[in-house]
């Protein structure tokens, strides 16, 4: 079984930006706040408040748990795909999950 690793919120809130294909300053932009702020979250010098815990988490989809550590999952919105498209996503992430077992 493969380790689990202590994913910082300061990473997971790096990771899922970039995974957007946004920039710091468009987040910022987009929550009211200078690119210095999600700077410093990303760094780990600050931590976001509960009101930006939420917006984070409505913004990238993913539930406050996910960001905070509480759980391992994470929610992936398919609207707008097609049935093939879905199983296509499906497919991967059990390819990832059978993936896991072998270590």
């Amino acid at each position: 079984m493969a380790s689990k690793e202590l994913i910082l919120l300061s990473d997971k809130i790096k990771m899922l930006r970039e995974n957007a294909g946004i920039t710091q300053s468009e987040l910022a932009k987009s929550l009211g706040l200078t690119r210095s702020a999600i700077n410093a979250w990303e760094m780990g010098l600050s931590v976001p408040s509960t009101q930006y815990i939420t917006e984070l988490a409505k913004y990238f989809n993913v539930s406050t748990d996910f960001l905070l550590g509480m759980e391992e999952s994470a929610t992936i919105s398919v609207s707008g795909l097609t049935d093939k498209q879905i199983s296509a996503v499906l497919n991967v992430i059990q390819c990832f999950k059978d993936n896991l077992k072998q270590y």
